[in-house]
């Protein structure tokens, strides 16, 4: 998957399911993806079928680099 990809939700599905299903994983993608889609933040616990929904992958956050003999 790139960046960005428009996906239909299943039936009564929420934004974080929606992530889970699609990309394994919901932590920053889910508010990536609300940025990208005004509005979509009063119907995302309880999306109807069908829903288009630009869901927005995040970029995988750095982590510093820790030396154990410095």
């Amino acid at each position: 998957m790139e960046n960005t990809a428009t996906v239909r939700a299943h039936q009564h599905e929420t934004l974080d399911a929606l992530a889970w299903r699609r990309l394994g994983a919901t932590a920053g993608h889910v508010e990536a993806t609300l940025a990208a889609n005004p509005g979509l933040a009063r119907i995302a616990t309880d999306l109807p079928e069908g829903q288009p929904v630009r869901l927005v992958k995040a970029p995988e956050p750095k982590r510093p680099m820790v030396y154990l003999w410095d």
